[in-house]
């Protein structure tokens, strides 16, 4: 990991445990759903699709298939801060983007 900051790797491991945390939030949601999820995962990318639905997070954005794309930020000390609002704990966000996501596609 030479040239690689505390900050950058920091980073990175907070970057997978979101995505771990939507897997996990979403195969759960999804047990008794007639639609499940699929999560993709990249250094800069992850999308949670459901049927014809997406949620699409970056380092700095969170976009929903139908809205405009809202500021997202994980924090260091492992929260999450949507559209500049109060620190959130990552599990309970990740949980609540993957049971809005399967309840949306799956009424």
């Amino acid at each position: 990991m030479s040239g690689a900051t505390l900050s950058d790797r920091l980073h990175t491991e907070l970057w997978t445990s979101w995505a771990s945390l939507l897997r996990s939030y979403a195969a759960a949601h999804g047990l008794n759903a007639t639609q499940h999820a699929v999560v993709e995962v990249s250094a800069t990318e992850i999308t949670l699709r459901v049927a014809s639905l997406w949620l699409r997070f970056t380092p700095t954005q969170m976009q929903q298939s139908d809205t405009t794309p809202t500021p997202f930020h994980l924090n260091e000390n492992g929260t999450v801060t949507l559209n500049h609002g109060p620190e959130q704990e990552m599990d309970i966000a990740a949980e609540q983007f993957a049971r809005d996501m399967l309840s949306s596609a799956n009424p």
